[in-house]
């Protein structure tokens, strides 16, 4: 009875990803994802999540979802139309990889390469940062490294240029380089070179706070990042040492009653902050593929046991087949405190829910293996 109560626990982040994937499914066909017709990151996000849980399940009606997608928004010859002006629209690019693998469908590839030369037509601040969109000049988003990075990474690995990663590589240290505060060991959400935005530190050009789910981007970049480059000895220890100091720093303000974290990280002391759903969610997934890469040591467990169970608690309302996730930020641009602590929360937002089933799958293939080590 006990082997068997074991085995219920350890499922439970799989049958909650499933879940969450099909709470979308239901109220949504693949070419309706909203915003409809846009190939961008909001969709990504959550089909990369569900691609996730096809590769642990098996399960072809989430590969055949995912497929529909991006056969509404590429047509015969390969075509895609998207923003070329934003490392955004590259994001979800990291999925026409696997479908290819699959399929073996031209198309696929013949879109990566579309999307990988809109990439040379992206502005970049004095030292080669890209701008993080056309209309936000010379600023670096903690986003982007999410965004643009794992895509490059993947194309690098396919078409074999590999000047792509150290551009990747670039990308990670400029960040860390004007966007760390010495003092928590977390990174800014946005950095201007010319410190001219009205959100700037003048002397630093740094955003003044550390929002939630753009520190939880930055730190799902790392780990995907490290585990796109494998063994192969790129530079990459970087990546490595940004991680294992950046974990600890996110891990200080868990809130020790629910296990989350807030919208402004470190300021979960003020009446007006709240616990958000879609940073604690991403928080949980780079801490746990940490551990289990061994980047971080086991006493990280109970970090991410704590915030698993305070999201399926506080913000996760469970039904037969699916489930609504609440506390979810929406789409939000750089900004002040009060801005941050204003933006509207949202229910099965795309965010959220992407962010929820890749936090659920990083956090079963933890438990899974960990029991494996135990037999």
């Amino acid at each position: 009875m006990e082997n068997t109560t074991e085995k219920m626990a350890i499922e439970t982040p799989l049958v909650m990803a499933e879940k969450a994937c099909q709470a979308l499914m239901q109220i949504f066909r693949a070419e309706e994802l909203p915003p409809v017709n846009h190939f961008h990151y909001h969709q990504g996000v959550f089909l990369y999540g569900m691609y996730r849980v096809y590769q642990a399940t098996g399960k072809k009606e989430y590969f055949e979802y995912i497929k529909a997608y991006f056969d509404h928004l590429i047509d015969e010859f390969g075509n895609v139309r998207f923003a070329r002006d934003e490392l955004d629209s590259t994001m979800a690019g990291i999925l026409l990889f696997p479908l290819y693998e699959e399929t073996k469908d031209p198309r696929y590839m013949i879109a990566a390469k579309r999307l990988r030369s809109a990439l040379e037509t992206i502005n970049r601040t004095s030292e080669n940062g890209f701008w993080h969109k056309e209309k936000y000049p010379y600023q670096m988003w903690l986003d982007g490294l999410f965004m643009g990075g794992p895509f490059m990474l993947l194309y690098s690995r396919h078409f074999h240029e590999e000047e792509l990663i150290q551009t990747v590589l670039l990308q990670e240290k400029l960040m860390r380089k004007h966007m760390t505060d010495e003092q928590t060991g977390l990174l800014y959400h946005a950095w201007d070179e010319r410190k001219v935005q009205p959100w700037a530190n003048p002397e630093t050009g740094c955003s003044q706070e550390f929002w939630g789910r753009s520190v939880g981007w930055y730190g799902t970049a790392l780990i995907d990042l490290l585990e796109i480059l494998g063994d192969r000895q790129r530079g990459q220890e970087e990546l490595i040492s940004s991680l294992q100091s950046f974990i600890p720093a996110i891990v200080k303000f868990q809130d020790e009653k629910t296990g989350l974290w807030y919208q402004i990280v470190d300021k979960g002391d003020l009446e007006d902050n709240w616990l958000e759903s879609s940073c604690s969610a991403l928080f949980i997934y780079f801490i746990a593929k940490g551990i289990q890469h061994g980047y971080m040591d086991n006493s990280y467990r109970e970090v991410v046991d704590k915030a698993y169970k305070g999201l399926l608690e506080h913000m996760v309302e469970e039904k037969e087949t699916t489930l609504n996730l609440s506390g979810i930020c929406i789409g939000t641009s750089a900004g002040v405190y009060d801005y941050y602590v204003e933006r509207p929360t949202s229910e099965n937002d795309l965010h959220g829910m992407g962010a929820f089933i890749l936090g659920s799958m990083a956090y079963y293939d933890l438990m899974k293996e960990s029991d494996n080590n135990v037999d």
